[in-house]
């Protein structure tokens, strides 16, 4: 470990000198994925140093053991004692931040929620998760704009989707695909019965302009009037598209924008992203029975969270994580239910590498 320590000590300086050079500053470029490479190495380079100078006290301090005279053979005992433990948790966590990065962490995302089971509760229950994503995204200082949205008579939402734009969306949102569901009296039963809904939620990381390449041809745009709650028209221009992409049946729509090739744009922005994800996930299917045993597996038909509304609870049933604190979550407080599952999926990478 401290040959690849020392070997990204000298990597980050050498990136931290061309990012002194003016000339290299002046090239947009070239500077970028210098600065996106400082940004990596940094928390690991902080560690790093304070590992390897960590490492030093405890050589001082075992070669003191060997040779010092009693007096200083009992500091450096106690030396030794304080240093392991602490040497210990820094390589474990160096050993986390080592781990290969998914190459989609960086990227922003589409985010698509859709009512299943339970009807207009479900639907109640998808515009709650959404606001959830909102103010967790505001919390972080992410940008949120819906492309596309269907609601219900009772300002529920039957199908959502939205661009999150920000740092490192992908590597917190990923963990969210699958089946969510709600355990509470709906507003509408009279006689207080406990109803399960469900809803499903997609987080597809979104596609860069050269990964994905669409014929013209292969595509039929439909305009029409935006509407909105309760079929009520926005506006009477045809502002709204919708893309059909034909070779894989994808359908696509936005009337968030008034202006349609506003709209336009985002449509192709959401298509790309999901003809990009249909190709993700045919190489993950090759791979499949490995993904499976991991946390972000992303299959969205499998249940992942139940938000119990009676007893305030809310579990995620792939770490069986179980938290008191239903009020604060649906408020945005989210990281104390991702941060379990970034750290669970990094155990269970080291596991296969320790296995290799």
């Amino acid at each position: 470990m401290e040959e690849r320590l020392h070997s990204l000590i000298k990597e980050y300086e050498e990136v931290q000198s061309r990012l002194a050079d003016p000339a290299v500053l002046s090239q947009r470029e070239t500077a970028k994925p210098l600065f996106r490479r400082s940004k990596e190495l940094e928390p690991i380079i902080t560690k790093a140093r304070l590992y390897l100078s960590l490492r030093d006290q405890l050589d001082q301090a075992r070669t003191m053991l060997q040779d010092a005279e009693e007096d200083l053979r009992e500091m450096a005992e106690e030396e030794i004692a304080n240093l392991e433990p602490r040497l210990e948790t820094l390589e474990q966590e160096i050993s986390f931040l080592l781990l290969p990065k998914d190459p989609n962490d960086e990227r922003n995302i589409i985010l698509e929620i859709r009512a299943g089971t339970g009807g207009e509760e479900a639907a109640l229950f998808a515009a709650e998760i959404f606001r959830m994503y909102a103010r967790y995204a505001e919390t972080r200082g992410w940008a949120v704009s819906i492309t596309d949205v269907h609601y219900t008579d009772l300002g529920g939402v039957k199908e959502l989707v939205a661009v999150m734009e920000g740092d490192e969306v992908y590597a917190r949102l990923k963990y969210e695909s699958g089946v969510h569901r709600v355990q509470r009296v709906p507003e509408t039963e009279a006689q207080g019965r406990i109803h399960t809904s469900a809803i499903t939620v997609a987080i597809l990381p979104e596609a860069e302009e050269v990964e994905v390449e669409i014929d013209p041809k292969d595509l039929r745009i439909d305009r029409f009037a935006a509407s909105g709650p309760g079929g009520q028209h926005v506006n009477r221009t045809l502002s709204a598209i919708r893309i059909t992409h034909q070779p894989s049946g994808l359908v696509v729509s936005c009337q968030d924008e008034k202006s349609q090739h506003k709209n336009l744009a985002k449509a192709m922005r959401v298509l790309k992203s999901r003809l990009y994800d249909l190709e993700q996930r045919k190489k993950d299917a090759e791979v499949a029975s490995s993904r499976r045993k991991q946390v972000g597996s992303g299959d969205r038909s499998e249940k992942i969270r139940t938000y119990n509304f009676p007893q305030s609870r809310v579990t995620d049933h792939r770490i069986g994580l179980t938290l008191y604190r239903l009020e604060s979550i649906m408020n945005g407080d989210l990281d104390p239910l991702i941060d379990p599952l970034i750290e669970e999926d990094r155990a269970e990478q080291l596991k296969s590498i320790d296995s290799e």
